[in-house]
């Protein structure tokens, strides 16, 4: 079994926390020049552009003529290059790692990782995400679902320019009566009954919750209706309490539950049927936002494939983004002992259900975007392989092979996931007075969205880091 020394892992926090030391007051302003900017709205991309950043903010964007750079302000010629914004991932999870150990339920770890110092470990030391986002081109992240300490995350990362911007929505309400909680914390709370989900929800909103999400899962032990009605009630307390509504919902019917509900953001494309002018018409009423998540499933397959075969999974980390830690637990998978509920048959009847699933996911991708209805980009990060910063690659990848444009992907990854985290006025176009988080690339987005891969420099807040200074300490 692999472990990683105490030596390693203290290295690596150290060298985290010294990234992620806040800086006491806002770079001094620096002009980009050069690159092609292709500012998040859709609109057409501008050759030879300057952005011109000041206390954090963009201060002037445009061609040389429209923002000529003052005098005693730094340039830095980025030529060549593509400028776009930061990076917005609409659906992470920091309550869980990437792999196995945050995810008992799918892959029981605990007698190698107890699960409450799993849970301690990430509250305490959330810096090597954020460094792996900020790392991978993300600059903004919207938690949706955890235990209660993901509120704080919020004002730790918001001042901080080597961390993303935090929305998180605290604890989850759910139809299933699930059991991976804490002893004195939880991250899931049961909707019993209505006035469960209306108790529910107010202890969200008193504890300054982004949003209120729902965990739709149909179960056999409850009857439909009654499910529905508990959804609707916390959709009604939502509304009271003036906090939008997030739902989990994979199947159609569950999903128009949600959209019944006053759902403002989908998590989870629809999987089990094709999307009908019902779903399509009450989702554009809502002006609900359509968060795919086409890639999650696969990075759960991928754990139990290389259980199976006794061999870690191959990574997909371009820039090196991804800490030590969590390096050693994926390389440990291959170590798990085949009697944890795994063999080939089980794997084969996941990966059926997945393959076919996947093509009606795109499918239903599409109608939506077709209908005109908002996509954002979002992950699912955290979940087994995927990995928090750079799984976001994959799924926009998987965006565009579903039909998108690279344009549609980008401006889904930028300006729409802003909105789905209630950020759209400040993140995710490259507008003047918005926050300076920009993305510096070597190759075209709007050619393909793999170009997104090839990041040269991150700019959070006005500070421009390098992709050589954001990876991962060496292992």
């Amino acid at each position: 079994m692999r472990r990683v020394a105490p030596a390693v892992l203290g290295a690596v926090v150290f060298a985290v926390l010294c990234l992620a030391a806040p800086a006491s007051a806002a770079p001094p302003p620096k002009a980009l020049v050069g690159a092609t900017l292709v500012d998040g709205t859709g609109g057409p991309f501008l050759r030879d552009a300057v952005v011109l950043m000041r206390d954090g903010k963009i201060a002037c964007v445009g061609s040389r003529k429209a923002c000529p750079v003052p005098a005693g302000v730094e340039v830095m010629d980025v030529s060549g290059m593509w400028v776009t914004p930061g990076l917005v991932d609409a659906h992470v999870h920091f309550a869980q790692t990437g792999w196995a150990d945050g995810r008992p339920d799918a892959l029981d770890m605990r007698d190698r990782y107890p699960y409450d110092q799993v849970e301690a470990g990430l509250r305490n030391h959330p810096e090597r995400y954020f460094r792996a986002d900020l790392c991978s081109g993300v600059t903004a992240v919207f938690d949706v679902g955890g235990y209660p300490w993901s509120w704080d995350l919020r004002a730790r990362a918001e001042s901080d320019t080597a961390a993303p911007h935090v929305a998180a929505a605290g604890p989850l309400l759910s139809t299933l009566d699930f059991w991976l909680n804490l002893p004195a914390e939880k991250q899931f709370i049961y909707l019993s009954t209505e006035k469960a989900a209306r108790e529910g929800v107010r202890y969200l909103a008193a504890n300054g919750a982004d949003a209120v999400k729902i965990w739709y899962i149909p179960t056999t032990t409850r009857g439909f209706d009654e499910m529905a009605a508990v959804v609707n009630a916390a959709g009604d307390e939502a509304k009271k309490v003036k906090l939008p509504l997030i739902v989990h919902a994979t199947g159609l019917r569950e999903a128009k539950v949600a959209l019944q509900a006053g759902a403002k953001l989908l998590v989870h494309g629809v999987r089990d049927a094709e999307v009908d002018e019902e779903f399509i018409a009450t989702a554009r009423a809502n002006g609900t936002i359509y968060c795919p998540t086409l890639t999650v499933v696969r990075g759960y397959l991928r754990m139990f494939e290389a259980v199976l075969h006794r061999s870690a999974p191959m990574m997909d980390d371009p820039n090196g983004c991804v800490d030590a830690v969590t390096l050693a637990h994926i390389a440990e998978t291959a170590t798990v002992p085949l009697e944890r509920g795994l063999n080939q048959g089980r794997y084969e009847q996941r990966k059926e259900g997945f393959d076919e699933a996947q093509k009606t996911e795109a499918e239903n991708l599409m109608k939506v975007v077709a209908a005109g209805i908002p996509v954002a980009m979002g992950t699912d990060a955290g979940n087994p392989l995927t990995l928090h910063g750079p799984s976001v690659y994959a799924e926009m990848e998987a965006m565009q092979k579903a039909g998108m444009t690279p344009m549609q992907v980008l401006v889904a990854a930028t300006r729409t996931a802003a909105i789905a985290m209630g950020r759209g006025a400040d993140l995710g176009t490259v507008e003047k007075g918005k926050a300076a988080d920009l993305v510096l690339l070597a190759a075209d987005p709007l050619k393909d969205v793999s170009g997104f891969r090839q990041v040269r420099y991150v700019v959070r807040g006005g500070q421009v880091r390098s992709i050589h200074e954001l990876a991962a300490p060496a292992q």
